[in-house]
């Protein structure tokens, strides 16, 4: 099992910055690919980022490509995910979740963060 803790959510104006972070404990941390997903009211839940178990390359969407960056520290057992340049439709609840190595599917995941931004 695998256990994870967000924090760093809140509210912010737009163009601000928020800090999110993901504790992990559990398992060996650095065996598992950390992913950040994020869900707006009345919209599905999407991926923003992820990071491989190697911490050698990261994916992110479109829509935070130059705003956010992923990173992970395994002495930490503690992913990253900085939000700058904030906007209002970066609203949501972001969870992170942990897929282990090459897997697609992410196994465990954590109770979500509010991130909220205003106009």
């Amino acid at each position: 099992q695998v256990q994870l803790v967000e924090s760093g959510g809140g509210l912010v104006q737009a163009e601000g910055s928020l800090r999110l972070s993901c504790a992990a404990s559990g398992r060996t941390f650095s065996n598992y690919a950390m992913g950040w997903f994020r869900q707006a009211p009345g919209k599905e839940r999407e991926l923003v980022a992820r990071i491989a178990w190697s911490g050698g390359s990261t994916y992110y969407a479109d829509s935070v490509k130059g705003r956010f960056t992923i990173s992970r520290d395994n002495a930490k057992g503690t992913a990253y995910l900085q939000m700058n340049s904030l906007k209002p439709e970066d609203t949501g609840v972001y969870y992170c979740a942990a897929a282990y190595r090459y897997n697609v599917e992410y196994g465990y995941w954590g109770q979500g963060t509010q991130v909220t931004v205003s106009s």
